[in-house]
C-alpha cells in the first residue's frame, strides 16, 4: 500500500501488534489514541516505544481523541491514507455497567466519526473491531455470522452491534467497503490488564486469590494475538467488492462481517491451570457467581473468514499463555 494506512487506537494491546506487521512488512502507519486512563497509560506508551524501536520513520502518532471530531480533522490534516483500521475504542463488558456515557462516547460518537472521515478521504477499505460480545446468550454454537444478535446482554455489546449497523448504512449509501471483525477473547504479550488473563497472572505471580465467576463454569474461545494479527492484515488487503452479492453477515453492499477466534472453547479452568504451569505456583481460587453482562460460552465459527481468507489459528493456550506469562515477567521485572 503506497498511502500509509491509518490505525486508531494504535496504542492499544491489538492496534500495537497490527503497527508493528504492518512496518515489518514495509507499510507506514499514522496511529491515533487517546492515551486515556482506563488502565494504566504507561502500559500504552510502553506500547508506543516499542513501535518506535522498529519504525524507522514509518510510523506517525497524534494523540487525539476521535470523539472529538474537530481535533481528529486537525490532527489528521496533511495525511493522505487509503485505507484505515479502526481498532479505538472503550473497551470492556464490566465497565459498560459502571461508565456507560463512556461507551456512547467513543463507540458510537467515535465511530461514526471514522466512518465520516472514511467518506471525506474516500477509503478504499475501512475494517473495524466489533466483538464476539454482539452474541449475547446465543442458543447455538458455535456463533456463526449469520446468526441474529438482537439481544445484547452488556451496553458495551450493544454499542458494537450499532457500530456493524452504522457501517452497514455507509456502505450502503456511500460504497465505502468495510469489513467488521467480532473478535474472540485476545490475548496474549502486551495485553490488556483489565483481562482476566492478566489478573490471574498478576495474582498467582504474587500469591493472591483469583476471583473465579460462575464458580469456574466457563468456556471461552481464546485466541493468540499473532492469530488475530494474521487475520486482520488479511482482512486489510481484502476488500469486500460491491457487487450486489451477499458477503458473510448478510449485506449485499460492500459490507462483511467476519469472526475472528480460535475456533476452540476452553474452559476457564484449563486456562486457570495453563497459568500455574507457566508461572510454576498454584492459584488460590475465589469461586463467585456469575457477573451481569457475562455470557457462559463464546465458540467462534470461523468458516467464512477462513474460506474467504486463509484464516487459520495455530497458537493453542498451552503454547500462547507461556507467551503471555514470560512477557509479563520481563515487562515487569520478576
Amino acid at each position: 500500500m503506497a498511502d500509509p494506512i491509518l490505525i486508531t487506537g494504535a496504542a492499544g494491546f491489538i492496534g500495537h501488534a497490527l503497527t508493528k506487521a504492518l512496518l515489518a512488512r514495509g507499510d507506514s502507519v499514522v496511529g491515533i489514541d487517546n492515551l486515556n486512563d482506563y488502565y494504566d497509560p504507561q502500559l500504552k506508551q510502553a506500547r508506543l516505544d516499542d513501535i518506535a524501536s522498529i519504525a524507522g520513520g514509518n510510523f506517525r502518532f497524534h494523540k487525539v481523541d476521535f470523539a472529538d471530531h474537530q481535533a481528529l480533522d486537525t490532527a489528521l490534516k496533511g495525511h493522505n491514507f487509503s485505507h484505515i483500521a479502526h481498532l479505538g475504542a472503550q473497551a470492556g463488558v464490566r465497565y459498560s455497567i459502571d461508565n456507560p456515557r463512556a461507551y456512547a462516547q467513543s463507540n458510537l460518537v467515535g465511530h461514526l466519526n471514522i466512518l465520516e472521515l472514511a467518506r471525506a478521504r474516500n477509503a478504499t477499505h475501512l475494517v473495524y473491531a466489533s466483538s464476539s460480545s454482539v452474541y449475547g446468550h446465543a442458543d447455538s454454537l458455535p456463533l456463526s455470522v449469520e446468526d441474529r444478535v438482537d439481544h445484547p446482554v452488556s451496553l458495551y455489546a450493544a454499542t458494537k452491534k450499532a457500530d456493524e449497523l452504522m457501517s452497514e448504512t455507509y456502505a450502503h449509501l456511500y460504497g465505502i467497503p468495510m469489513t467488521g471483525l467480532r473478535f474472540f477473547t485476545v490475548y496474549g504479550p502486551w495485553g490488556r490488564p483489565d483481562m482476566a488473563l492478566w489478573k490471574f497472572t498478576k495474582a498467582i505471580l504474587a500469591g493472591e486469590p483469583i476471583d473465579i465467576y460462575n464458580n469456574g463454569d466457563m468456556r471461552r474461545d481464546f485466541t493468540y494475538i499473532g492469530d488475530i494479527i494474521n487475520g486482520v492484515v488479511a482482512a486489510l488487503d481484502n476488500p469486500p467488492a460491491d457487487n450486489g452479492k451477499p458477503k458473510p453477515g448478510g449485506s449485499i453492499s460492500a459490507h462483511t462481517i467476519y469472526n475472528i477466534g480460535n475456533n476452540k472453547p476452553e474452559k476457564l479452568g484449563n486456562m486457570i491451570s495453563a497459568v500455574e504451569r507457566a508461572s510454576g505456583m498454584q492459584a488460590q481460587k475465589n469461586y463467585l457467581p456469575m457477573q451481569a453482562g457475562d455470557v457462559y460460552e463464546t465458540y467462534a465459527d470461523i468458516s467464512a473468514i477462513a474460506d474467504n481468507l486463509g484464516y487459520a489459528p495455530t497458537t493453542g493456550i498451552d503454547t500462547g499463555i507461556p507467551e503471555f506469562v514470560n512477557w509479563y515477567r520481563k515487562y515487569h521485572g520478576i
